[in-house]
């Protein structure tokens, strides 16, 4: 054993108990506090007027275009709510391809002609900001000289406050492009092809149900990740730059036994799991399952269906909280997908359907699927352009990390491919030689 690891542990053995700072709010009900940081509905109705809440409720629904004297109305609202709050400072927050989330935080404060100290927040700064783009990963899309980058606001996905030690900033969720339009994040790339989906998803529903007026693409997502202690990650430096192991010898205890999953969980990750559930609840993330994951220090949190977007948006800020909240417990939080060599690696399972405005879900077998034509339309569908489109669909989840992760007893392996169940493979069985299939005759067939 090194002389690093004798004093790691030499560290955790002599430490005093943790004082830690944050707000245990597990003596009151999580719908008494849930999205308190959120510019939620509530606090539109609040802030806003009824002419100027019902319009942007309307467009946010509807997907219109925007026009400015609304923004003025909402930036103003959002202000207002925010220092409300205790905010001092907003920020556009946007996913740029580094893997993580970005923000530059402007100040509410500024000087009017007069020289005079105010706090301002207009529509053009709700609407728009010009961050540099140069230093991002762009892919080529621009020379050195169109450096720059644009962030535009989301509104379809509610702004926050993010509080970080006694500070507070109001975080807009926007997308990051070029002076061209071009792509420079994940957000907009994933809005395109929500609605390139319900567009053509929609005329297929009408087939069924006129009253369909929207399809949502849902999304639950599963967040695996490994805890250890930063003495002992301090005491790895390869850890510290890679996020994973690269020397040294196999654990010795694995996952052989599959004693850790779904175990007891320890006393200290409950408590730093309780922190976490805490903030993300203040921030409208519905996160309800926690669990042992298979591989020791493995554990696992997932939330609630939420629309793809909020989904998504709602993980990166996880991601964000994750690794702060471990630190206020002398934890450091592993997200690599395989960061030790001979234990399960963590992966980002993500469950996705399809929804309409009036409640349907488009993936929904029923009580008789071989007799539910809509929800066999978009499986038969589903399958198809799994089968057509796999090289597409393995490209968006390949990365040197992820690809070290896939195979072996890992799940899922790194080939794509769709499993039906035994039920659903008869009704297509029986569709496919010309029997009508109902709830008697899949058991018969």
């Amino acid at each position: 054993m090194s002389l690093s690891r004798f004093n790691a542990i030499d560290i955790i053995l002599n430490r005093s108990d943790l004082d830690l700072d944050f707000v245990d709010k597990a003596t009151e009900t999580i719908s008494s506090f849930y999205g308190c940081n959120v510019f939620s509905d509530k606090a539109m109705q609040k802030y806003m007027d009824e002419e100027a809440y019902l319009s942007i409720k309307a467009i946010i629904q509807s997907g219109e275009k925007l026009d400015f004297k609304l923004a003025a109305m909402v930036a103003d609202a959002m202000k207002r709510w925010a220092m409300d709050k205790g905010a001092t400072h907003y920020a556009h927050w946007f996913q740029p391809l580094t893997g993580k989330t970005a923000e530059k935080h402007d100040s509410f404060f500024t000087l009017n002609s007069d020289g005079k100290a105010i706090e301002e927040f207009d529509g053009s700064g709700l609407a728009q900001q010009e961050p540099d783009g140069s230093s991002f990963p762009g892919g080529g899309l621009r020379s050195t000289f169109e450096a720059r980058g644009y962030t535009a606001w989301d509104p379809s996905s509610p702004a926050f406050i993010l509080e970080v030690g006694e500070g507070k900033t109001l975080c807009i969720p926007t997308i990051f492009v070029t002076y061209g339009g071009e792509s420079l994040d994940y957000k907009l790339p994933l809005l395109k092809s929500q609605s390139y989906l319900e567009k053509h998803a929609i005329p297929v529903c009408h087939l069924f149900d006129k009253d369909v007026k929207r399809v949502i693409t849902t999304l639950g997502w599963e967040q695996e990740y490994f805890l250890i202690d930063e003495a002992l990650y301090n005491a790895r430096p390869d850890l510290m730059l890679t996020g994973r192991t690269l020397l040294g010898k196999h654990s010795p205890k694995g996952q052989q036994l599959e004693d850790h999953y779904f175990g007891s969980i320890p006393e200290r990750v409950y408590a730093f799991m309780r922190d976490l559930e805490t903030e993300c609840h203040k921030l409208s993330i519905p996160v309800r399952t926690r669990h042992n994951e298979v591989g020791p220090g493995q554990y696992e949190l997932a939330p609630m269906f939420e629309e793809v977007n909020v989904a998504v948006d709602h993980n990166s800020l996880l991601m964000d909280l994750m690794e702060r909240i471990g630190k206020r417990h002398r934890l450091r939080v592993l997200l690599h997908e395989k960061p030790f060599a001979g234990v399960n690696g963590s992966g980002k399972h993500n469950n996705w359907s399809m929804a309409t405005n009036n409640g349907k879900n488009l993936l929904s077998p029923g009580d008789v699927p071989g007799r539910n034509l809509r929800f066999l339309t978009f499986f038969v569908n589903t399958i198809k352009a799994v089968h057509q489109f796999a090289d597409i669909l393995r490209a968006t989840v390949a990365s040197a990390s992820n690809d070290h992760r896939l195979g072996a007893n890992e799940a899922p392996p790194a080939i794509v491919s769709v499993y039906i169940g035994e039920e659903m493979t008869q009704v297509l069985g029986m569709i496919e030689t010309g029997i009508t299939p109902d709830e008697e005759g899949v058991k018969k067939y």
